[in-house]
């Protein structure tokens, strides 16, 4: 084990005890005092194993039971043993590291009335797995590693603002076996403190740290890495939803899930990490050397930050590695002006960008690693780089891509800096012609290969390509689907070739005429280019496209083949349900007579899980054109939301704002302005079919 950094963290207690409300405030004194005490007079504090038995949580007292927040100021030696009842120190026992146990009778669920105080003893281990009852696995399929469904969960209790369920400061911490839902803080002038359903760093800020700074309060920013936490440990939890597993409701999601603000080697493992607001999981000043695998990563970012992933700081050393990232708003993995380079590598990243258009993997800094991927149905490319600041030497290699709505891999350019640039690129670039291209292109604007042809003849079974490409590269030949024009998805690697010193390649292809091909570039130096053209072996044809039904399942093993039946042609299904939905003037809440609407949705995409739907939201003309764009996705994402809380998958749904450019009516009286404020379903069938469906007006919102 290691030693405890007693000072540093002793000034973050004490600074803390003054910002958290009454119920903790004389504990955490008391307690910093103490462990003051003890640290002059000696280095190590006395390890205990201590059984919560009370789902309470109020004042700290003796009395008959034990909970939390007693046990974990009893781990962190701030509330001395002596001061508990006959009955709670039965439940003490000196130990070799510090354990928090659960045994509960009852309600296994703990509201809390205040932030916990952090967990600042190394080693402790905070053992929800310990419960009775916990045990039985899920067999949802939905999770990369099926996690047993937890007992004990934390939440927030009505009224009280709680942005934390647990706020780690000490090294070795593991967290096991435990829900949390509901953390999050109310909207102030200065957002500064972050809220999350577990909180690492060298110091656990006040609920509100905006300015002016709190009497005695300290900054966040971490000085040096001696400050931050070292191998802290989170596995095996359910983090933004309870162990019901169904989608809290609006009060009760957490703003996020893992927020790792100051941490060295922080483990991140087989969790559900399902249901925030914003990222599931989102790195800080300081991350480095962190490891997320084997966690289930869905519907998160539903109304933040909207990205699964969000890597910030210093993230050196990091590896993201066998997670599903599934039915996110934006993507899977975005990186904004990180510190040293991270590796990502076989995951499985599909049907994101329900909200925005992005890439399903952002990449800003130098020196990254993609590879060995899946990446599918994206509204936006598969893997995209910044352009700016300059980034360089990101390799991007075997992974398979289908279904994108932009290319595999796609170099921002600097001339193009709109929003959209930033979020998801800008599409091909021309070839470079200037050695400055080198600063202004991401990836030193690495050049794509091109084939000395659209179309090579076969010849007894086999192909010869040829092209160029940057001299010294190698070249990664793939087969491609989903063609748009002169490009396609990489979609299964075939082959590598290195081009020689002019830039020339050859290799030889045993493939099926007709086979679509395409070709990526990575330079020694500079990394991965953008995708080259397609070109045909023997013949040109469109190629196949990879349709699918939205699904964050995983592909289990295929039972074994029945007898098969004729084939019989899909049949046409006619919906006669709304398409729209109405609002009252400037609002977006979904009135009782839209939710009796909805609920008629509902049930037919229950009954037809091969529907997919877009939500359009629409306004009046009556105001700013940005106004208006931000007033229809409100209504979007309350129709959205609503359908995720009746357990309509978030894959299945993406939502678009039209504000006032798409008007249901050219007038300018009470209807017409009633008729236009609207949330629109537009519905597909993935097998092909056109849909009729019909409009009603039963729950226009008309104006007084």
């Amino acid at each position: 084990m290691k030693p405890m950094k007693h000072m540093s963290k002793l000034v973050g207690t004490a600074a803390l005890a003054m910002t958290l409300p009454l119920v903790a405030q004389g504990a955490m004194v008391r307690g910093a005092m103490a462990q003051e005490a003890m640290a002059q007079e000696i280095e190590v504090t006395i390890p205990y194993s201590v059984i919560v038995n009370s789902a309470a949580d109020g004042e700290v007292r003796p009395d008959d039971a034990l909970t939390l927040r007693e046990a974990i100021e009893v781990v962190n030696g701030t509330l001395p043993v002596t001061e508990l009842s006959v009955a709670e120190r039965a439940r003490v026992t000196p130990a070799s590291s510090p354990v928090i146990n659960f045994s509960l009778s009852g309600d296994t669920t703990i509201a809390l009335a205040a932030p916990l105080p952090p967990i600042m003893a190394a080693g402790t281990l905070v053992d929800g797995t310990s419960q009775p009852g916990y045990g039985p696995v899920s067999t949802t399929d939905t999770m990369v590693t099926p996690v047993p469904t937890p007992v004990v969960a934390l939440t927030v209790a009505n009224g009280a603002e709680v942005p934390r369920g647990l706020a780690i400061t000490a090294d070795e911490v593991t967290v096991r076996g435990l829900s949390f839902y509901g953390f999050s803080t109310r909207h102030r002038s200065t957002q500064t403190t972050p809220p999350a359903d577990i909180f690492i760093s060298h110091l656990a800020p006040p609920i509100d740290a905006g300015l002016p700074d709190p009497p005695g309060w300290k900054t966040l920013r971490p000085d040096d890495e001696s400050d931050a936490p070292v191998g802290v440990v989170v596995e095996d939890n359910w983090l933004g939803m309870s162990p019901s597993g169904q989608m809290p409701s609006e009060e009760q999601m957490s703003a996020l899930g893992v927020f790792v603000f100051n941490g060295i080697d922080t483990v991140i493992q087989r969790n559900r990490i399902e249901f925030h607001e914003g990222s599931g999981i989102i790195t800080g000043a300081r991350a480095l050397g962190m490891d997320v695998t084997e966690n289930t990563m869905r519907t998160n970012g539903v109304a933040g930050i909207p990205d699964g992933i969000r890597l910030d700081g210093n993230i050196d050393g990091t590896e993201i590695y066998g997670n599903l990232m599934c039915g996110t708003d934006g993507s899977g993995v975005f990186m904004f002006k990180p510190e040293g380079s991270a590796r990502i590598y076989n995951n499985d990243i599909r049907f994101n960008g329900r909200r925005f258009r992005r890439a399903a993997v952002y990449l800003m800094g130098s020196g990254h690693e993609v590879t060995e991927n899946v990446i599918q149905h994206q509204p936006g490319p598969g893997v995209a780089i910044a352009s700016y600041p300059r980034n360089e030497g990101n390799i991007i290699r075997d992974n398979s891509f289908s279904a994108l709505d932009g290319l595999s891999v796609d170099l921002g350019f600097n001339d193009d800096t709109g929003i959209q640039d930033f979020q998801r690129t800008d599409g091909p670039n021309p070839p470079r012609n200037s050695p400055m291209r080198r600063r202004d292109t991401a990836n030193g604007a690495v050049n794509a290969p091109e084939f000395d042809d659209y179309v090579f003849p076969m010849d007894g079974g086999k192909t010869v390509l040829s092209g160029v490409a940057d001299p010294g590269a190698t070249v990664d030949i793939y087969t491609v689907v989903d063609r748009t024009g002169y490009y396609g998805a990489l979609n299964q690697y075939v082959a590598t070739v290195a081009a020689d010193d002019t830039g020339s390649f050859s290799v030889e292809l045993d493939a099926p005429d007709g086979t679509l091909v395409s070709a990526i570039a990575t330079d020694e130096m500079y990394g991965t280019s953008e995708p080259s053209a397609i070109t045909a072996v023997g013949t040109l044809g469109d190629g196949p496209t990879s349709s699918a039904m939205p699904s964050c399942a995983i592909a289990q093993a295929p039972p074994p083949e029945p007898e098969p039946e004729p084939e019989q042609p899909p049949e046409q299904v006619i919906l006669r349900i709304p398409r729209n939905i109405h609002f009252a003037l400037d609002k977006s809440n979904i009135t009782p007579e839209a939710a009796a609407i909805m609920d008629g949705i509902i049930a037919v995409l229950q009954e037809y899980p091969f529907i997919t739907v877009e939500l359009q939201g629409h306004t009046d003309p009556r105001a700013s054109d940005a106004y208006n764009q931000a007033l229809g996705e409100r209504r979007a994402l309350a129709a959205r939301n609503y359908l995720l809380q009746q357990g309509i998958a978030a894959e299945r749904m993406r939502i678009r704002s039209f504000g006032e450019t798409q008007r249901v009516s050219s007038g300018s009286g009470r209807i017409d302005y009633a008729r236009d404020r609207r949330t629109e379903f537009i519905f597909t069938d993935t097998r092909g079919l056109d849909i009729i469906y019909e409009n009603l007006e039963t729950d226009l919102q008309i104006e007084p």
